[in-house]
C-alpha cells in the first residue's frame, strides 16, 4: 500500500521502523552508490548502510537496486515491520502495485515484492527528495 508523498520526514509510529533509501550514479567511475537508514519512533538511527553499487544507466535502475539492497539489509538485520520510503515516484509505485511488471527491471521489482511479502507488516511511501537527505548523503 503506497502512502501519499511527504514533504518533511516524519518518524514512524511505535512498533514500526522507517527505512529510507537512495542511490546516486557515479558515471565517471562506472559505479553507483547506495544509502540506507533505519530509524525508530524517536528519530534515532538504529541501523545504516552505505555501499557501492553496480554501473547503471538510469536513476530509476539505481534506485530500484538500492531499494532491493535496503530491504535485504533490513531483513538480514531482523526488522519485520517497516515503512519503506524512497524519493522516486516510479520506483515506489512499481513496488507497491500488485500486478506483474514486464519492464526490463521487472525481475528486480519482483525480488523487492518478494522481500516485502516476507515481512510481518510493511507499507511504502514516496517522500520528496528534501525529506530523504540522510539516505542521499549516505549514497
Amino acid at each position: 500500500m503506497e502512502q501519499p508523498s511527504g514533504e518533511v520526514w516524519q518518524p514512524p509510529p511505535p512498533t514500526e521502523y522507517k527505512l529510507n533509501f537512495d542511490a546516486v550514479i557515479f558515471s565517471g567511475m562506472e559505479k553507483s552508490g547506495i544509502g540506507v537508514i533505519i530509524i525508530n519512533e524517536k528519530g534515532e538511527v538504529i541501523a545504516g548502510m552505505s555501499a557501492i553499487g553496480p554501473k547503471v544507466d538510469t536513476s530509476e535502475e539505481a534506485k530500484l537496486l538500492a531499494c532491493r539492497r535496503a530491504i535485504k539489509f533490513a531483513v538480514d538485520a531482523g526488522f519485520t515491520r517497516l515503512i519503506i520510503e524512497g524519493d522516486n515516484t516510479n520506483v515506489m509505485h512499481a513496488i507497491s502495485l500488485d500486478v506483474a511488471n514486464f519492464s526490463f527491471l521487472g525481475n528486480v521489482v519482483g525480488d523487492i515484492r518478494h522481500l516485502i511479502s516476507g515481512l510481518q507488516w510493511a507499507t511504502t511511501s514516496k517522500i520528496r527528495r528534501g525529506g530523504n537527505k540522510v539516505a542521499h548523503v549516505l549514497a
